[in-house]
Parts: C-alpha cells; structure tokens; sequence
C-alpha cells in the first residue's frame, strides 16, 4: 500500500471547515470529485460503522477510529459493500482492510488547514492524486462561502 498526503488552507474557522466537510449537503458536494452522486450512511460518532456509497448502493464500509468536532475525522477501512450489504472479506479486500484514511482540521484562528492522509493501493493511486484535490478545492468553497 502507498501513503498518500494532501493538504490545504482555507479562509474560515475550524468550525466552518468542518461543517463544509461532513454535514451531508456539504458532503455530497465535494466527494462528487469522486464520485457523482455519492454519499455517506451514519450515526458520525466514534467507534460506529460508516457506510460511503455510490449511488447504486455500492462502496465500502469503515469504522470512525477518532473523532474530535472541528478537528480529526479518521477512518479505518473494513470491506466492500454491494447492493446496500456489507459483504465477507475476500482475497480481493485483505489487499486494502485496514487502510487509514485521516482528516485533521488545524486552526490558526480565522484560518484553518486541513491535512488528509490515506493508505492507498497502488492501482488507485493516480486516480486519488487528481481527485483528492479538486474535493479539497470544494470544501474550500463552501467553507469561504463561495458555493
């Protein structure tokens, strides 16, 4: 698995920037530079199931290992989903069970900076590396109130 690591500055507080990032209108706004249409099932607390889902109800299932509001999200992948249903671990998944995916919020007041880092497998690398950012750009937006 590879590490990958983005990073961006944006004009708002914490509290903006995380609202920009995982209430569910702001969140089906900047994961559509994954996916369009895709969304996420869950109680958002720590140590539940989240479900993030495509529009026809395929995806990945994880676990939220850390959360503190306004500051880190971190995930832990877990399997795949298939037509609403968590599916076994198969051969195909043991390949990437287990991966990280962290979002950390740092205030500096009326400016925030959010870090992601993901474990990745290589295959999807390239793919996340042009992604990742045009979603941050998204965040960006909402969070200065220029979406």
């Amino acid at each position: 698995m590879k590490n990958l690591s983005f990073e961006i500055e944006i004009n708002a507080t914490a509290e903006k920037v995380w609202d920009a990032m995982w209430t569910e209108e702001n969140y089906r706004k900047w994961t559509s530079a994954f996916c369009e249409g895709s969304y996420a099932k869950s109680s958002w607390k720590q140590g539940e199931r989240i479900h993030f889902l495509d529009p026809n109800g395929n995806g990945m299932y994880s676990e939220i290992t850390t959360l503190v509001p306004n500051e880190k999200m971190f995930f832990t992948h877990l399997g795949n989903i298939k037509n609403l249903e968590e599916q076994p671990i198969d051969e195909e998944t043991k390949a990437w069970s287990g991966a990280q995916e962290n979002y950390t919020v740092i205030s500096n007041g009326a400016t925030s900076k959010v870090i992601v880092t993901m474990d990745i497998v290589e295959e999807y690398a390239n793919f996340f590396s042009e992604s990742f950012p045009k979603g941050l750009a998204t965040i960006k937006e909402i969070a200065e109130n220029k979406l």
